[in-house]
């Protein structure tokens, strides 16, 4: 049985989860894989403590371990998984559409996950009278000015970013659970608010909801 380490963690206000990590569950929970989640304590994460870098050496979640083998990095992960365990495929046939879920993933990794969302997500995991709110909001601009646009374009004419599920569409079902949190609003951009709640609606994204909880987070899939 596979083993992912992650940082989850219930507020009043739901489960906050690593987005990184969430993009593993998920694709975990999309090929049915049976797999189990080790806890990692934020603070471990934060300071690096040596049990953290010895799985992962930037001292980060997620973090597999598939047997002997030991994997860290989510779309390294995930890429693995989609070979290792082909069905579903979670990448398309065509070579044009490989490559555009590649790219599309990669952006919403480097552009979304790693820019615009720890501005907003990561002041949750704190007490709301030491949030930045500034940053929050700075956050939420760039999603609104530099993510969405771009976004919109990608999504004319299809349900999903390569017209079927697929890779690229994953870190975006991280970035829906944040914003079900935070509550932005994206009215403006309709086809990235429908695609969104799509996202929501897939039997996958219950083990990565703010409503679920940690008990029945994983392998929610099959329930």
């Amino acid at each position: 049985m596979i083993v992912l380490y992650t940082m989850e963690r219930e507020y009043p206000y739901g489960t906050l989860r690593s987005t990184n990590a969430s993009k593993t569950k998920v694709v975990l929970e999309e090929k049915g894989i049976d797999y189990r989640v080790e806890t990692v304590r934020p603070g471990d994460v934060w300071k690096k403590v040596p049990e953290v870098l010895a799985k992962h050496p930037l001292g980060k979640v997620p973090y597999i371990d598939d047997g002997e083998l030991t994997l860290y990095d989510s779309t390294v992960i995930n890429e693995y998984l989609n070979d290792a365990y082909p069905q579903p495929p979670l990448l398309p046939a065509d070579p044009a559409l490989r490559g555009r879920a590649r790219a599309l993933e990669n952006y919403a990794d480097e552009g979304i996950l790693s820019r615009h969302l720890p501005p907003i997500w990561m002041p949750w995991w704190s007490p709301e009278d030491k949030r930045d709110t500034e940053a929050m909001e700075k956050g939420r601009e760039g999603l609104r000015v530099q993510t969405f646009p771009f976004v919109e374009e990608q999504l004319e004419g299809r349900e999903y970013l390569c017209d079927e599920f697929t890779l690229a569409d994953v870190p975006f079902m991280a970035i829906a659970m944040v914003l079900q949190v935070d509550g932005m609003d994206v009215d403006a951009f309709p086809r990235v608010k429908a695609y969104l709640e799509r996202l929501r609606g897939r039997p996958s994204y219950r083990s990565i909801d703010p409503t679920t909880s940690l008990a029945d987070s994983a392998g929610s899939a099959a329930q």
